[in-house]
């Protein structure tokens, strides 16, 4: 594997609880922030063409987030399938990790709305800058 991908998150006030936490469901905001820059990045797929669903999510929290704190989260795909992107996720701060997570993304066929192959233009840059081979695994 490559280096992570990296992506500072700002905490904005109104991530912010009352006793100036981050809401744990805004974990999920900064893991798709990192998301979205991933895809535009690396793969060169700009927001509003993303074909991409997710399936499955989980974090675990390991510390809070709180106000003042530069959050950054790394993530790298630690998985492809057929259809099926799985990408794992380490929220950080001050180098001490804040959270962990882990997302499974579906490619969805635009037309159809059905799940679809990931195509080489997705898979490719991926493996490349993951440094996978360029095959489907098992899982879909």
């Amino acid at each position: 594997m490559s280096e992570p991908f990296t992506v500072d998150v700002p905490v904005r006030f109104r991530d912010l609880d009352p006793l100036n936490h981050v809401n744990h469901a805004v974990y999920a905001s900064y893991l798709e922030t990192a998301r979205v820059d991933y895809l535009e990045d690396v793969v060169g797929i700009p927001d509003d063409d993303f074909s991409f669903v997710v399936a499955n999510l989980e974090i675990e929290y390991e510390r809070p987030i709180v106000a003042g704190d530069d959050p950054t989260v790394a993530l790298w795909v630690s998985g492809l399938g057929d259809s099926s992107c799985t990408m794992t996720y380490e929220i950080r701060v001050d180098g001490d990790v804040a959270a962990t997570a882990e997302t499974t993304m579906v490619h969805i066929d635009p037309e159809t709305k059905r799940p679809s192959s990931l195509p080489p233009e997705v898979r490719a840059p991926v493996c490349e800058y993951e440094g996978l081979e360029e095959q489907a695994s098992t899982q879909s």
